[in-house]
């Protein structure tokens, strides 16, 4: 099993009374990922020492531990996910990672997900917003400036499953029918069904919704969304929507106001005086807390893209909603994101692709999405001079148009840059 040992003259980050502590050289393990993750983790990890030692003029540094998982983990050390990468990621709170294949054939479902459910990172962030310049579908793409919290740990990815036809099915069939005959009258083919189960908690709901809230205070955002598809999974997602709506109304009195408050109003008092006392509270400051049905989100989002801000939603709606939102400004390709838990300070940044094993060691690929993330990271430590130095930099490197491949081919007058070089027009930006 991998032993990992800290670098020297280095400190780990902690936390303390709900707050981390951030040295100025702390111990950050990343996971370098599979596929093509080897190459932009190289790209990602010059980008990120240079905005560090440029914006603290040597001062800061960070210590960067391997620590090991998927196809490299499995080779050197027979597993795919040690204990000892898990319990790093844990010791030292803050973390990143590359993108990381799915073992074929059994074992674990998914690498990324079992790190999020062991590290209890609840929180996955995904903010979206567009670079000028980046090639994109939609004519307005500067529209979209959004960050979704995604719950990260329950829904149907809790992996609460019974394939069709074993032995666990069929006892499972058998409960369901001896118990709960109504709901077993609704399964159409029992015989040849697999069977899926949607726990959706009301304490996993609070703290997604808590944190989202804290977020859109923190920065000033003028409107929190819950996305559900409550209409139809009344006890699930429809409970998500109202247990929201519940924290903003209970835990954010004088922070948020909601569209069920309107709707209180406008029952007692009609519709002239509850819009009235929506337009005082939002003149007031208050965050427009407000939920919208998760297919009709996702025209919206594609539609209406300036009338959402913060969106708070659970797991699989949270997936295709990322997903949709980064084809709008450049695909998924330059599109970052978070596992947070806030409560232990935990965090794992990733890129959000796949590995791309087909480009493995070409020096090819876009880094964006891993360099991103690691923006998002020194945000997080509270390094944000250097994460603000890094937007700037990408803002003028695109508009340069020293683009990689997936830009270059769809950007009049680019030139085509490898992995690596992009990096290197980057640093030259800082």
């Amino acid at each position: 099993m991998p032993s990992f040992i800290s670098p020297q003259k280095s400190s780990p980050i902690t936390l303390q009374n709900g707050k981390l502590v951030v040295p100025d050289n702390p111990i950050i393990p990343y996971i370098e990922g599979d596929g093509t993750g080897p190459d932009i983790w190289r790209a990602t990890v010059r980008v990120l020492d240079a905005a560090v030692a440029n914006s603290y003029s040597g001062q800061r540094k960070i210590h960067w531990l391997e620590v090991y998982a998927g196809e490299k983990s499995q080779r050197l050390f027979n597993t795919w996910l040690p204990d000892e990468t898990v319990a790093a990621c844990r010791e030292f709170l803050v973390s990143i990672k590359g993108p990381l294949t799915t073992p074929v054939g059994g074992g674990i479902r998914s690498l990324n997900v079992a790190l999020r459910q062991l590290l209890d990172m609840y929180v996955c962030l995904r903010p979206v917003r567009w670079f000028k310049g980046v090639p994109s579908p939609v004519k307005n793409p500067g529209a979209v400036d959004m960050v979704i919290f995604r719950e990260n740990t329950e829904d149907i990815y809790a992996g609460l499953e019974f394939e069709e036809g074993s032995a666990d099915n069929k006892l499972f069939m058998g409960l369901l029918q001896e118990n709960f005959p109504a709901q077993f009258s609704k399964i159409r083919f029992p015989e040849t069904s697999g069977i899926g189960i949607k726990p959706v908690s009301r304490e996993g709901t609070e703290r997604l919704v808590r944190s989202a809230i804290d977020y859109a205070i923190v920065n000033k955002r003028k409107s929190l969304t819950i996305v559900h598809k409550g209409n139809i999974m009344k006890y699930t997602e429809g409970a998500f929507r109202n247990w929201a709506y519940n924290v903003a109304e209970q835990d954010y009195p004088e922070q948020t106001y909601t569209w069920k408050q309107w709707e209180k109003t406008r029952a007692e008092a009609g519709d002239a005086e509850a819009n009235k006392e929506q337009a005082d509270a939002l003149a007031n400051g208050r965050i427009l807390v407000k939920d919208a049905i998760a297919d009709i989100a996702l025209q919206q989002v594609l539609t209406r893209p300036e009338d959402f801000d913060v969106i708070a939603t659970l797991n699989l709606n949270g997936d295709y909603l990322s997903d949709a939102l980064a084809a709008q400004v450049g695909g998924i390709g330059i599109a970052p994101g978070g596992n947070i838990n806030y409560q232990t300070g935990t965090a794992v940044f990733e890129a959000t692709h796949g590995t791309a094993p087909k480009y493995a060691d070409l020096d090819k690929v876009n880094p964006g999405s891993l360099i991103l993330s690691g923006e998002m990271m020194l945000r997080y430590i509270g390094w944000s001079e250097a994460a603000d130095a890094i937007i700037r930099a990408m803002d003028a490197a695109i508009a340069s148009k020293q683009v990689t491949y997936d830009f270059a081919r769809l950007m009049e007058g680019a030139t085509e840059v490898k992995c690596s070089e992009f990096a290197d027009v980057l640093i030259k930006h800082l």
